[in-house]
C-alpha cells in the first residue's frame, strides 16, 4: 500500500465541445471569470483595493480553502506571526480555546472529546512535527500498512492552464515559457512612457497589434509561428479556436479561463481595470485572453493531444499519524490495536484540525482580542455626553488613520475640536490645476466626477506662468525624448552627466538641502500666483463633465458636507477644512502614501473648494433654510495635513472676522508643539529612527526628503477598526493611528440614510484598504510587491521584481514589514464599530444586503455602541 491515500474529485467529462459558441456567451463567460481578480491601478494613481472583492458571496474561511487548494495561496497569518503577535501578548489565549469548543460543539467526529480536546491543545502551539518523526523507519513501516484514507469532504476544483502539466525536454514547465511570452507583449502593449520605440499598430488594440506581429517573434520556434500565422481576425474567434483545439469542454470553459487570470493577477487585473475605465478598450480582457490561450496552443502542439485526468487531492497519511502520536500521546503501539474504522476516524479528525484551522482559530483569538480591548478603551473613558463648551476652531480631517494621532495632539493643545469626514469632503469632482491641459480624478475611485474645477487667474499672470511651466517641461520632456531615443542617448551622458553627478551626491549626503534647493529653485521660477476657482457653473459642451456648479448644487454640496460631519450647529469662529497628502522623494509608491481611497490625490483642493462653497453669502442664506446657521462672524478655511511630516499648509485663508482672526493665530501658534509631538509618537515607531535626535521635527523631514529613505513613513499600517460616531466616543482615547474615525450623531439621521451613505462610501473604502494591507502581509508572494529596493518600475504603469515578472499588485514589503522577519502590520479584517441604538444596526443591515453579506461571511466585523454605552458584537 502507497504511503499517499488519494481524495478523489471526479470532474465531470463532457464531450459536447461546441466550436459555435456564440461571441455573447464567451463574453459573458470572461465576465463571470474576472471575479477571481480585481481591476489594478496605475501605480501613479494607486488605490487601495480589496483583492478578494468578486468572492464577497462566499465566506472568508470557503474562499481561504479555494485558494489554499488551487494556487496553494494561504490568506491566514504564518504561524511565525501569530507567536510573535502572542508574545507581544495581543492574543488572549482564553478566546483561542473559546473558539475551539465552539469549533468541536458544532462539528462531529467518531473520536472520544476528551481525546480530541488534547488532541487540539497540543497542535494550537503551533509547534512543527519533529522531522525525526516524520522520517523514522518505524513510522514508515506502519504508513505502508495502512488501508488508506475514506473521508466525505467536498473539494472544489479548478482546471488549471493544460501547460501547468507539462515539461519540456529542458525540465522547464510550459506554463512559466507562457507567462515570459504575455508579460513581454503585455509590457510592449501597455508601455506609453518609457520605450523609445512604441509597438506598431498599437492604436488598432491589443489583439490586432499582436496578431499581426507574433508570426515575426523570433522567441518562438518556426514551427509554432507557423501555426500562428493564419489566425482569426478577431479576439473572440481566435479564444474560441484555442479553447476547442485545446479540448476544453465548454461546462470547463470558466474556470479554465480563471485559472489563466489567475496565473499573472497583476497584468491580469490591469487589462481588467483598463477594461472598465477606457472607452475604446472596453474588450482589452477579451484580447489579453485570446492571446494567452493561442499561445498556449501553440506551446502545446507537440504534446497534443493531451490526454485528461481526473482532478486527485493527494493527502499524505505520514503527517496525520505522526501528529496523533507527538501531539495526541498515542503510540504505535495503541494505534495498531486500532480498528480500520477506528484509524480512519482518527486520521480524517487531524486531516479537519490541520495547521490552517489552528491558525484561523488564532487569527479570530486575535481579532477577538483587539475588539475587547478597543471596547474596553472606549467604555473606561467616556461619558457620551457632548461637550458643548465653545472652541476656538473646529478642524474637519479626513478619517485616514494618520489623522487620529494628529488630531489627538491638536485637542490636548487648546478649545479645538476636531471632525471626522471622507478626505474628498463629498466633492465628486476632477480638478484642473493653473497651466494645465489636463484634469485629474480627486475622488475616491469607486466613483466617477461630475464636475470639473479649474483654477484661473489674469490673463497677464497666466500667461507668463504658463511660459516658463512650458519652459520646465521642454527641459524634461527633451531629457526624457533624449534618453529614449537610440542615437541621443549616446551623447546624453556627456550632456548631463556633471550636473547629474553633481545632483546625485548632493541627493546623497545632504538630501534635506539638496531637496529644499531643488524645490525652492522650481516654486521661485514658477512664482504660481493667485487663484481662483472656477465655482460657479460654465456651460461648455466641449468638456465631459460641467465646470463649476449651479446654485442648487452648490448649496447641496456644503449642506451634504456639514451633515455628514455633525456640524450643523455651535459653528466656531474658525472652521479648518483639511485634506491630506503625503510626501517622500525617489518613491514609485508616493501616491500610495496619499489618499488610500482617491488614486494618490491630496485632499488640500477639495478643502479648498469646500471651504470657498461655505463661505459663500448666497449659500448660507439657503443652508439657513435647512436649518444650518452659520453665524456671521464664522469663516471657513482650507489646509493640508502632510502625514511624512504632521504640519498643516494653509491653502486657502481668506479676510478673517476678529472671532475668526484670534482662533487662526491661537491654532498657528500651537501648531509647532503639535507637530513636534506627533512626529515624536510616529517616528518612534518606524525601525531606523534614531532617538538621539532631539528635533523629530527636522528628522520628519530627512525622511521626507531622502531619496535612498524606503520608509518615509508607514502609511495606514496597522489599520484595524473603523469608528462611526460621536468625537466623544473616542477623544480621550489613544487609538494608535489604527482606527479610521468618522462622525456621526444618530439623533439627526431618524431615516438611516446617512449611515448608509457611511458604509456604503467609506465603508467600503475603508474595507479595500484594510484587506489591501491584510493580503500583503499574510501573502507577500503573491499579493505584495516585494523589496522596493530591488523593484523595477514597469512601462509607466507599475513595479515587476526583474524584467519578466508578474505586475505585481500590491504593497511594497517595507510597507508592512518592521523587519525581514518581524510584521509590523497585524494582519486584522476591519473592525466597524457604529455609535447608534440597536434598531439602527437591524435597519442597516436589511436594507443594505451587500453589506449584511461581508459581515455574515467574515470580510468585516461589525460592532455597536448603543445610546447608554453598551457594546455589542453583531
Amino acid at each position: 500500500m502507497s504511503r499517499t491515500s488519494v481524495l478523489t474529485l471526479e470532474n465531470v467529462k463532457s464531450k459536447d465541445r461546441n466550436t459555435d459558441l456564440p461571441e455573447r456567451d464567451i463574453d459573458d463567460l470572461i465576465q463571470l471569470a474576472s471575479r477571481v481578480i480585481a481591476p489594478l491601478w496605475p501605480i501613479s494613481t494607486f488605490a487601495a483595493r480589496n483583492p478578494w472583492m468578486g468572492f464577497e458571496t462566499q465566506s472568508f474561511e470557503q474562499v481561504a480553502d479555494w485558494l489554499k487548494n488551487i494556487r496553494d495561496i494561504d490568506i491566514y497569518p504564518c504561524s511565525s506571526m501569530i507567536l510573535s503577535a502572542k508574545s507581544k501578548g495581543e492574543i488572549d489565549e482564553s478566546f483561542v480555546a473559546m473558539g475551539l469548543q465552539d469549533w468541536l460543539d458544532s462539528h462531529t467526529f467518531n473520536v472520544p472529546r476528551n481525546v480530541a480536546e488534547r488532541f487540539c491543545h497540543a497542535a494550537l502551539k503551533l509547534e512543527p512535527l519533529p522531522s525525526d518523526l516524520l522520517t523514522s523507519h518505524k513510522l514508515d513501516k506502519f504508513v505502508e500498512e495502512l488501508s488508506g484514507l475514506n473521508t466525505d469532504r467536498n473539494e472544489s476544483s479548478l482546471i488549471k492552464p493544460m501547460s501547468s502539466h507539462i515539461e519540456n525536454q529542458d525540465g522547464e514547465r510550459l506554463v512559466d515559457i507562457l507567462d515570459h511570452h504575455v508579460i513581454k507583449w503585455c509590457k510592449l502593449y501597455l508601455d506609453d512612457s518609457q520605450a523609445g520605440w512604441a509597438m506598431p499598430n498599437r492604436e488598432e488594440g491589443f489583439y490586432s497589434a499582436w496578431q499581426r506581429l507574433i508570426q515575426y517573434d523570433p522567441a518562438l520556434s518556426k514551427h509554432q509561428r507557423k501555426h500562428l500565422k493564419n489566425l482569426p481576425q478577431d479576439a473572440p474567434t481566435a479564444l474560441k479556436k484555442a479553447l476547442f483545439e485545446l479540448e476544453i469542454p465548454e461546462p470547463e470553459i470558466q474556470t479554465y479561463l480563471e485559472g489563466h487570470l489567475l496565473s499573472l493577477p497583476g497584468w491580469a487585473g490591469m487589462m481588467l481595470w483598463r477594461s472598465r475605465n477606457s472607452t475604446h478598450e472596453h474588450a482589452i480582457l477579451t484580447d489579453y485572453l485570446a492571446i494567452r490561450i493561442t499561445l498556449e496552443w501553440a506551446l502545446m502542439q507537440p504534446y497534443l493531444p493531451c490526454p485528461r485526468q481526473q482532478s486527485k487531492i493527494k493527502v499524505s497519511i505520514t503527517p496525520l499519524l505522526a501528529s496523533w502520536i507527538h501531539w495526541g500521546g498515542l503510540s504505535i503501539e495503541e494505534w495498531s490495536k486500532m480498528s480500520q474504522a477506528e484509524q480512519n476516524d482518527y486520521l480524517i479528525f487531524a486531516y479537519r484540525f490541520d495547521e490552517t484551522l489552528c491558525r484561523k482559530l488564532w487569527l479570530e483569538a486575535w481579532e477577538q482580542t483587539h475588539t475587547d480591548r478597543l471596547s474596553q478603551k472606549i467604555s473606561s473613558k467616556q461619558s457620551y455626553i457632548k461637550n458643548e463648551k465653545s472652541v476656538l476652531a473646529q478642524l474637519a480631517f479626513c478619517i485616514d488613520v494618520r489623522s487620529e494621532p494628529f488630531r489627538r495632539q491638536i485637542e490636548k493643545e487648546g478649545p479645538f475640536e476636531t471632525i471626522g469626514i471622507a478626505g474628498f469632503f463629498g466633492l465628486p469632482i476632477a480638478t484642473n490645476e493653473l497651466g494645465s491641459n489636463h484634469s485629474h480624478s480627486s475622488l475616491p475611485v469607486i466613483l466617477k466626477p461630475l464636475h470639473k474645477i479649474t483654477e484661473s487667474t489674469d490673463e497677464s499672470e497666466l500667461k507668463s506662468y504658463q511660459q516658463r511651466k512650458k519652459a520646465v517641461n521642454s527641459l524634461s520632456y527633451t531629457f526624457k525624448a533624449m534618453k529614449q531615443n537610440v542615437l541621443a542617448s549616446l551623447v546624453l551622458p556627456e550632456i548631463s552627466g556633471p550636473w547629474s553627478t553633481l545632483q546625485m551626491i548632493a541627493s546623497s549626503f545632504v538630501p534635506r538641502r539638496a531637496n529644499r534647493f531643488m524645490r525652492n529653485l522650481h516654486e521661485n521660477w514658477l512664482r504660481k500666483p493667485k487663484t481662483k476657482l472656477s465655482i460657479n457653473q460654465v456651460h461648455n459642451n466641449e468638456d465631459e463633465v460641467p465646470v463649476g456648479f449651479s446654485d442648487e448644487e452648490k448649496v447641496s454640496y456644503a449642506s451634504q458636507a456639514l451633515k455628514m460631519m455633525g456640524l450643523t450647529e455651535n459653528f466656531a469662529p474658525l472652521v479648518v477644512i483639511c485634506g491630506h497628502g503625503s510626501q517622500s522623494a525617489n518613491n514609485p509608491f508616493a501616491a500610495a502614501l496619499d489618499c488610500g481611497a482617491c488614486g494618490g490625490a491630496a485632499g488640500g483642493f477639495n478643502a479648498r473648494v469646500l471651504a470657498t462653497l461655505c463661505n459663500l453669502p448666497e449659500v448660507r442664506e439657503k443652508l439657513f433654510y435647512e436649518e444650518i446657521e452659520i453665524p456671521k462672524d464664522t469663516v471657513f478655511i482650507a489646509a493640508e495635513h502632510k502625514t511624512t511630516v504632521d504640519e498643516l499648509q494653509w491653502i486657502y485663508v481668506p479676510e478673517l472676522s476678529e472671532a475668526a482672526k484670534k482662533a487662526f493665530e491661537r491654532l498657528a501658534a500651537v501648531m509647532p508643539k503639535v507637530s513636534h509631538n506627533a512626529n515624536t509618537e510616529r517616528l518612534s515607531k518606524l525601525p531606523n529612527f534614531q532617538s538621539k535626535f532631539i528635533n523629530p521635527n527636522a528628522e520628519a523631514h530627512r525622511f521626507a526628503e531622502d531619496w535612498s529613505e524606503i520608509r518615509p513613513e508607514w502609511g495606514l499600517a496597522r489599520n484595524a477598526a473603523f469608528i462611526i460616531g460621536q468625537r466623544e466616543l473616542t477623544k480621550d482615547c489613544d487609538l494608535e493611528g489604527r482606527a479610521f474615525l468618522h462622525n456621526y450623531e444618530w439623533k439627526r439621521d431618524t431615516s438611516g440614510d446617512l449611515l448608509g451613505n457611511i458604509i456604503a462610501g467609506p465603508g467600503t473604502v475603508t474595507q479595500w484598504i484594510n484587506l489591501q494591507y491584510y493580503a500583503s502581509t499574510v501573502a507577500p508572494h503573491y499579493y505584495g510587491s516585494g523589496n522596493k529596493a530591488t523593484q523595477t518600475v514597469t512601462a509607466g504603469l507599475g513595479v515587476m521584481q526583474g524584467n519578466a515578472s508578474d505586475l505585481l499588485t500590491g504593497l511594497p514589503w517595507q510597507s508592512v514589514m518592521k523587519s525581514d522577519i518581524e510584521a509590523y502590520h497585524s494582519p486584522l479584517r476591519l473592525l466597524i464599530v457604529i455609535q447608534a441604538p440597536n434598531e439602527y444596526i437591524e435597519r442597516l443591515l436589511n436594507k443594505d444586503s451587500g453589506f449584511r453579506e461581508k459581515v455574515k461571511n467574515g470580510w468585516v466585523r461589525l460592532a455597536s455602541v448603543d445610546p447608554e454605552g453598551r457594546w455589542k458584537n453583531w
